[in-house]
């Protein structure tokens, strides 16, 4: 029997979320771990591979303002499902792929469809979470998307192994469909949440700092929101952080393939460790933030700052790979630069929620989401035109120097203020 109220509430909505997400990367994931099979069936060449992975870059570039949009308006509990039952769907279409055309036409409708996640994650934390656990609740959902690309190489492999790489796409497909009925039956506003705790909903809103009616009237106004200058602080630190994260997503096993020489039963065994590194590194990149405010008394924005650059500085391992001898040094590399990445890319997606109301934070989201993914789609373009003449080492130290130069216009441009503080939280017993 359900008690009437849930102790935590808060973090089994996030960990909803967080699967959410999980299936999202896995979708997207799918495609690199299965494309040296498909390529070998369908004649696909690494040229045309990322005309490919741009395609999905592009549609989800142009799309996430319009979905932050959308879930602004929709709400947090419709719009996610909707936007989930859409890219599950093109997900499975991926399956009557003929070509690297019709590849593209699926995969721009599956960047369309889940440029939704992000942003309604970042709007559940800001609607779930006081400002102190944001990072934190950030750094678990962010997981989901090592977790996914995790899940993508054996998941894949055994499809492929057990049945055809079409099948990849249906099972995959598949899970988003069931997550939106759980998603549907379960999650509720905080304010109409039978089963939240009114002191945990005291807690919530006591320390949240910005007004949750601000922003309300302007909601959707995108001509102001293009005037704030912290938002386009944001939208420029995230197009350089972000091809990191596409080389990482669509690249790896590609490049242990072609270029380590692993078999396809070697990429089951070893693509996934990069992102078993990410999940950690998302997490504790979420506990890092508090961690700074509490040892060094530093603010709420300078605590993310600081966390941007220590992940920055350790994103020498990708920087490195062209030095290791072997394939698992390669690995390893790797795994140093998932680490980095979704630790510094945490507390750059938390910033939209500390700085923007919870009415335009989805928008705001979406607007730094699709700088991303410009930063992503012309890299890959650049990887597909460049690698077969320089090679992918050059490429690699251009993502360690992206994130120093990200971290230094963040910590020049971004005010370090306090957002205006609310009322004294007080922990929930």
């Amino acid at each position: 029997m359900i008690p009437k109220y849930i102790k935590g509430l808060r973090w089994w909505i996030i960990a909803l979320v967080s699967f959410g997400v999980v299936i999202n990367y896995l979708d997207r994931s799918a495609l690199a771990v299965a494309m040296p099979t498909i390529g070998q069936h369908l004649s696909i060449t690494t040229q045309q591979y990322s005309y490919v992975v741009a395609a999905f870059q592009g549609a989800y570039m142009l799309m996430q303002p319009i979905a932050g949009y959308l879930l602004d308006i929709m709400g947090t509990r419709i719009g996610f499902a909707v936007f989930t039952v859409l890219w599950s769907v093109a997900c499975m279409l991926h399956a009557l792929t003929t070509g690297w055309l019709s590849l593209s036409f699926f995969r721009a409708l599956l960047g369309f469809s889940e440029s939704a996640a992000i942003p309604a994650a970042i709007k559940v934390v800001s609607e779930w979470f006081p400002d102190k656990e944001k990072s934190v609740a950030t750094g678990w959902f962010n997981s989901g998307t090592s977790i996914g690309a995790m899940i993508a190489p054996p998941l894949v492999v055994w499809c492929i192994i057990n049945y055809s790489w079409q099948s990849v796409f249906v099972v995959t497909g598949a899970l988003g469909i069931i997550w939106v009925a759980v998603w549907l039956l379960i999650y509720r506003d905080t304010r109409f949440h039978r089963h939240l705790d009114p002191q945990e909903q005291t807690y919530i809103v006591a320390g949240q700092s910005l007004d949750p009616t601000a922003g309300k009237p302007d909601k959707g106004d995108w001509k102001r929101l293009l005037k704030n200058r912290d938002l386009w602080t944001l939208m420029v630190s995230r197009f350089l952080v972000a091809p990191a994260w596409a080389t990482f997503t669509f690249w790896i096993p590609i490049y242990l393939t072609t270029v380590r020489g692993m078999s396809l039963k070697e990429i089951a065994l070893f693509a996934w460790m990069p992102f078993l590194a990410a999940d950690l590194g998302s997490i504790a990149g979420g506990y890092l933030c508090p961690f700074f405010m509490n040892r060094f008394g530093v603010s709420l924005i300078t605590s993310r700052k600081l966390v941007v650059i220590f992940g920055s500085l350790l994103m020498f391992g990708p920087a490195c790979i062209g030095l290791a001898v072997d394939k698992y040094q390669a690995v390893f590399l790797f795994c140093i630069g998932g680490f980095a990445h979704q630790a510094l890319s945490g507390s750059l997606i938390t910033l939209a929620s500390d700085i923007f109301p919870k009415s335009e934070v989805a928008t705001a989201s979406g607007w730094t989401g699709s700088a991303a993914w410009l930063g992503q789609a012309c890299f890959s373009l650049l990887i597909g035109a460049a690698v077969s003449s320089i090679g992918y080492n050059p490429l690699f130290v251009c993502l360690a120097c992206f994130d120093i130069f990200a971290s230094i216009i963040l910590w020049k441009r971004l005010s370090s203020r306090h957002p205006r503080q609310g009322a004294a939280a007080v922990s929930p017993t």
